[in-house]
């Protein structure tokens, strides 16, 4: 019966994004905290494809990460909330003793049984694959069969040339579409002075590069083009000098503190008055403001006219409404889940990002009367956070729940028989 109601509707679809760096640093509390959020957002969401793309899989020390990665990987493969889906695939970045290789990228696939007739492409024969039984593939040069992994060049970021900052493609087809699923770590802010020293910021410039990189190679000619989802760890920043002089800051008297080299490492705004209070005080890894509620205040909307760094790319990419808070940087203390860390500027870091061909795959309301009547229904579109109450770490996950509307179709699939191996 499942089965039959799958095939009318078309595909349920749920893509989660997280950076899980924390989550190696604290396995016995935190990793059980974030697993269980987990798979109560897929349990409410009931997805029949599920896509879960990890950034910083084994946190920060590579020696003792390994070996929590592969019990990450099995836990979660052998979760008895996911028993109902048979089939899936795991690519992880194993690229451990090649520093100018390694992503700490994971990407993690799971098909509901009722899911019928889905297709993985092969880069390497330029075919598509049916999806049978479960497959946890390692990842250690550059070129994979299923899955394409990049890193990008040292010269991008060259005060930290072995960031681990990349990118990993999958191409997939059901529900009559084919579309990539791309997994995306981008550049973060080194310094949070630098970042406030130009309007838009040196970082937002690395980061705007990467982002052309990845959108060049997954739009190259060696492989049909395809609408695609682009979901990771986008390190997108609030554009810093404008949101403190524009909103957080207005109506003060700006300090600036100088290293030897006459460098300004340190700044201070203080009010305009006898008393001369410390409005926010910021330094290289260290942001204190006075009224930290603001960014959690209406789920920090107030603050999104300084979310600029996707304009730059409106014409190739959308985002479904943001209506959480910043993404980052929470508290990693399990009794301050709610708080963010005064270490650098809130910001909406993890994102899920579609091409305009994949938006037009969605089943999307006609109408305002049609979206109010969907909002409780399995066929609603819901852009969210997971775990909003609880510690999941420094990221919350960001997920986009969405329905492949059956027979739809795609003008740039093709799975005939010359395309396709059973």
């Amino acid at each position: 019966m499942m089965a039959r109601r799958t095939a009318e509707l078309g595909a349920k679809i749920l893509l989660v994004t997280a950076n899980v760096g924390s989550l190696f640093e604290d396995t016995e509390n935190l990793q059980k905290v974030w697993l269980k959020e987990f798979f109560e957002t897929v349990k409410a969401q009931k997805p029949t494809f599920l896509a879960l793309h990890c950034q910083e899989c084994g946190g920060k020390s590579l020696e003792s990460g390994v070996t929590e990665v592969k019990r990450f990987v099995k836990e979660l493969m052998a979760a008895q909330e996911l028993k109902d889906y048979s089939r899936a695939r795991v690519y992880i970045d194993e690229s451990y003793e090649s520093p100018e290789r390694f992503t700490a990228l994971g990407c993690f696939y799971f098909i509901h049984d009722s899911l019928k007739n889905v297709l993985e492409y092969n880069f390497e024969d330029a075919r598509f694959h049916k999806v049978t039984g479960k497959e946890i593939r390692s990842i250690k040069q550059c070129k994979s069969p299923m899955a394409q992994k990049e890193k990008f060049p040292a010269n991008f970021f060259e005060q930290c040339q072995w960031s681990r900052k990349g990118f990993i493609r999958t191409r997939w087809s059901l529900s009559s579409c084919n579309f990539d699923l791309v997994n995306v770590h981008l550049f973060h802010d080194a310094h949070n002075v630098v970042a406030w020293k130009e309007s838009p910021s040196y970082y937002a410039g690395i980061r705007r590069k990467a982002m052309d990189f990845v959108l060049h190679r997954i739009s190259d000619e060696q492989h049909e083009k395809l609408p695609f989802f682009l979901f990771g760890d986008f390190n997108f920043r609030l554009d810093t000098r404008e949101l403190f002089e524009h909103h957080l800051c207005y109506n003060t008297k700006l300090e600036t503190i100088t290293n030897s080299n006459n460098e300004v490492d340190k700044i201070r705004y203080r009010e305009i008055g006898n008393d001369q209070k410390v409005i926010l005080e910021v330094e290289k890894k260290s942001f204190n403001f006075a009224d930290p509620n603001i960014f959690q205040a209406n789920n920090g909307t107030s603050l999104l006219e300084y979310d600029k760094e996707l304009g730059a790319f409106r014409d190739q990419v959308d985002e479904m409404e943001i209506t959480f808070p910043p993404t980052y940087p929470y508290s990693e203390d399990v009794h301050h889940a709610k708080q963010y860390n005064t270490t650098r500027c809130p910001a909406w870091c993890d994102r899920i990002l579609l091409s305009i061909s994949a938006k037009h795959l969605m089943a999307m309301p006609k109408d305002k009367r049609e979206e109010e009547e969907q909002e409780n229904d399995e066929n609603s579109i819901v852009y969210d956070n997971i775990g909003p109450n609880v510690c999941m770490g420094d990221h919350k996950p960001v997920f986009l729940s969405f329905r492949l509307p059956a027979g739809k179709g795609n003008p740039y699939a093709c799975t005939c028989r010359c395309c396709v191996v059973q």
